[in-house]
């Protein structure tokens, strides 16, 4: 390892954290893969049944759902051209970790790459319990739904599972999260569709708490709101966005690997906010804020049968969130593999993390690692607090809470440091000034005061779901104190991981924007 981080050129010895040379498998996917991954990962189903409610449930918020979408969906695309820029020059696939490292120094980046880690284990327990509970609803099993232990034990093999495929090949990884994300949002868009015209045709099926809604252009002005429920709705509207940088993790293993995985993560987020404001629109529309505050721990299941009735089509449309779940599962797991076997190859953490699999030419202990952390730390929030009757328990609600503190905290530093990094080359010209500065740092800002207003928002005890912890609120202790484990973490790796440490900030070579906005014209 050198003494200071470098630019990629073409004509620099390689290293071995270098793109390329982690021995993971090149070449194997391509554009349309890295979309499909991106867009996956946020599991749109999945996040609009358990957050759609909540944002309801807002005061204030009254029939802006459809305008919080809107306004969530801009730091998100900020902060995802920040991705575009860095990747063009570094497609590492440490992302945030390597990056971060480059631009502001080893702590910062050691420090970011953690808090990847950090969100996708948080995370896996409730995704892996709601496939549990989502497998079991579906084949009408009500005994095994109301048992803890049969959740637990579903979650339990639905990690193993994901892992494994992850663990097999990024090709086979990428096949079926092909099948499971088309399936997902073709169901998302006969659903939303079908209600707008049930709406308009006046053949909305009755139910109780059903008050059905014409759309109005009001709904999607954020200016109606408060400061307060605007900025309390963004705080769950970036949690529904959060996982199309998954498609960068895999940058190494893609076919162009510097333009096309910068390029899809933009796409995945304007794709995110056609099929978001869609489906909020459209069950809205059909059913009335009542009904789905009413039904706030799952919006999907009940509005499928205002929507659909009781026939094949409900059934898809909880089928569609055991996907939604079930590949989201999937493709956290495979980011965090990716950002621990860059720390490895990058010198961060112990070597034994950037072993690649000698057949399939995946992150082999990385993935394994990933899988286990997750089942132990499912299986302690789970057994902590098992929640009742097939609803999920506070501890595990608060946790997807926690969550946001880690996603604004390193989604905030991308964007923030993509401005540091190309520091010397913003004042070419007002394009370059705006694209690469302005709006990535802007996004940046925008997550840092997210993470203000959460900790704010979240430091009350009505605004949780567990009671505090030793005077502590549950999600800042699991979100804020993960953080700071993290940095307590970094400290004790300083004195084994020397080298690494020893590396210094850089900026960008200025020879990657002139070729790229040369290429552009």
């Amino acid at each position: 390892m050198e003494s200071a981080a470098v630019p990629v050129h073409a004509d620099e010895p390689k290293r071995s954290s270098a793109p390329g040379q982690k021995g993971l498998k090149a070449n194997a996917i391509g554009y349309a893969s890295n979309v499909v991954i991106a867009v996956a990962s946020t599991a749109p189903a999945y996040s609009l049944a358990a957050t759609l409610g909540f944002i309801v449930l807002v005061g204030g918020m009254g029939v802006h759902a459809p305008a919080i979408m809107i306004v969530s969906f801009l730091p998100i695309v900020f902060v995802s051209l920040g991705y575009r820029w860095f990747n063009l020059h570094d497609p590492d696939a440490g992302t945030t970790f390597a990056w971060l490292t480059r631009a502001m120094g080893p702590q910062l980046g050691w420090v970011n790459g953690w808090a990847i880690f950090l969100a996708d284990v948080v995370v896996m327990a409730s995704l892996s319990v709601i496939a549990g509970l989502y497998t079991f609803r579906l084949v009408g099993w009500s005994a095994a739904y109301h048992s803890t232990t049969a959740i637990l034990i579903a979650a339990v093999i639905w990690i193993a599972v994901m892992t494994w495929i992850c663990w097999r090949g990024i090709e086979l990884s990428a096949r079926i999260q092909q099948f499971l994300l088309t399936f997902e949002v073709v169901i998302l868009a006969i659903f939303a569709i079908t209600a707008l015209v049930d709406i308009y045709t006046g053949h909305v099926l009755k139910g109780a708490g059903v008050k059905p809604l014409h759309p109005e252009l009001s709904w999607f002005n954020p200016f109606a709101l408060s400061s307060g429920a605007l900025a309390t709705g963004v705080l769950l509207g970036i949690f529904i966005y959060w996982g199309w940088d998954s498609g960068v993790a895999v940058n190494e293993e893609s076919e162009n690997s510097a333009e096309g995985p910068g390029r899809a993560a933009v796409l995945s987020t304007l794709l995110l906010l056609l099929i978001y404001v869609l489906v909020t629109t459209g069950a809205q529309s059909v059913a009335g804020t009542g009904f789905l505050g009413t039904n706030s721990a799952d919006v999907l299941s009940p509005l499928g049968t205002v929507v659909f009735g009781n026939g094949v089509l409900q059934k898809l449309l909880l089928f569609s969130v055991l996907t939604s779940a079930s590949a989201s599962t999937q493709t956290t797991i495979l980011p965090t593999a990716r950002t621990t076997i860059s720390m490895a190859a990058w010198g961060a953490i112990p070597k034994i993390f950037g072993r690649t699999h000698v057949k399939f030419q995946t992150p082999d202990v990385s993935t394994l690692a990933m899988g286990a952390v997750s089942i132990i730390w499912t299986v302690f929030v789970v057994l902590i607090d098992p929640g009742k009757a097939g609803n999920p328990g506070n501890v595990l609600l608060d946790s997807i809470t926690a969550v946001g503190f880690a996603i604004c905290f390193y989604y905030g530093f991308t964007g923030f440091a993509c401005a540091v990094y190309y520091r010397r080359e913003l004042f070419v010209n007002a394009k370059r000034f705006f694209l690469v500065g302005v709006l990535p740092m802007l996004g940046g800002l925008l997550m840092f005061a997210v993470f203000a207003k959460a900790y704010l928002y979240y430091d009350v005890t009505k605004n949780n779901y567990s009671p505090p912890f030793d005077g502590f609120q549950v999600p800042i202790v699991i979100g804020i104190g993960g953080l700071l484990l993290g940095i307590m973490l970094m400290l004790v790796a300083w004195p084994f991981q020397k080298e690494y440490f020893k590396l210094r900030p850089e900026t960008a070579d200025p020879a990657v924007l002139e070729a790229h906005f040369a290429c552009s014209k």
